[in-house]
């Protein structure tokens, strides 16, 4: 049976008392809290609701994940991500406790420009990407790295004094060391306009750092272009449904397109290998790196445009050389 929402002034802990809901989702809820031990803290306090098909020897293992992982979360440190401060379990309910982050987020700021007949700037996009990605590759290269793994503009904030903040750790994996597969520390399977396929399916399937490219990659298209950026599966279906950028907004730099259709390549191997190879490819340092064998497909290419007239040039060299020994 599912369980309504914590109403204002439910006091969790004995320290949070809940101010509103800031937040809702299949997986649990977000609150805006205030902290009683710390009078004028704001927090965001993240609920994990457990997955009702769980054993109740599942639903064990999943708590005591959530919460070594949560340790590990509690440890990083970036000023472009919320400071995690505490973590705990009540009713069954997982609870991750973090800064509150003020400000409006990127989805919002990009909506409010749209309703405007305006685009946003190239480069203030591009100086946004700069602190996102700074804080993605401080995650990626912790030991063992951290993958977030729901990268979109709803999950990005700017603060009033214009700082990034990627908000919401409710997906985050941390990948082990000696394990090509992921361990989830909150279930959930992304937002699919910004999921890649492998992330489609079972929580079981292969996720990395690139997971977290193709999703920044739909970010900066949308927020490059205003527009919604196609989910993978219809991309998978009919590749021409993912329009260029410069078709919908020509005032993207040539180099920028092509970063942001690098990152969102269909499979992992085509995108960047990590987050600052696409940092570089915003900036112009760097070129997306086509295949070896494209030179090979070209060809292939020109022969099957072509083949009727090599074929008719060659019958004639045959002839003109008999008409001349004859």
């Amino acid at each position: 049976m599912m369980l309504a929402p914590h109403t204002s002034d439910t006091i969790l802990r004995e320290r949070y008392r809940v101010t509103n809901i800031v937040g809702q989702g299949g997986m649990g809820n977000v609150y805006r809290a205030e902290d009683l031990r710390l009078p004028g803290r704001l927090c965001a306090i993240k609920e994990v609701r457990p997955d009702a098909s769980l054993s109740p020897e599942l639903r064990a293992q999943a708590q005591s994940q959530f919460l070594q992982e949560a340790s590990i979360l509690a440890q990083l440190d970036h000023p472009n991500l919320p400071k995690v401060s505490d973590f705990f379990t009540d009713n069954g309910f997982d609870y991750l406790v973090m800064d509150y982050v003020p400000g409006q987020d990127l989805k919002q700021i990009l909506d409010e420009h749209l309703a405007n007949g305006r685009l946003l700037e190239q480069e203030l996009v591009l100086t946004w990407a700069d602190q996102i990605i700074d804080a993605l590759n401080y995650l990626h290269t912790q030991k063992p790295p951290v993958v977030h793994r729901d990268i979109k503009p709803s999950n990005i904030k700017l603060t009033p004094d214009n700082r990034i903040k990627l908000v919401d750790f409710g997906l985050v994996k941390v990948m082990a060391q000696d394990d090509v597969r992921t361990i989830t520390v909150v279930q959930g399977r992304g937002t699919a306009l910004y999921t890649p396929l492998e992330q489609y399916g079972s929580d079981d399937g292969h996720t990395d750092a690139r997971t977290d490219i193709y999703a920044l990659g739909a970010t900066f298209y949308q927020l490059l272009t205003g527009a919604s950026p196609p989910d993978a599966k219809s991309r998978f279906l009919n590749p021409s449904v993912l329009r260029p950028p410069r078709m919908l907004n020509p005032d993207i730099q040539p180099n920028v397109a092509e970063a942001v259709l690098w990152a969102m390549a269909m499979h992992p191997d085509d995108r960047p290998t990590t987050i600052r190879e696409l940092h570089q490819a915003l900036r112009g340092s760097r070129r997306r790196v086509e295949k070896q064998n494209k030179p090979i497909s070209e060809l292939a290419v020109a022969w099957q445009r072509n083949k009727t007239a090599v074929f008719l040039a060659f019958t004639l060299f045959i002839i003109a050389i008999i008409a001349t020994l004859l």
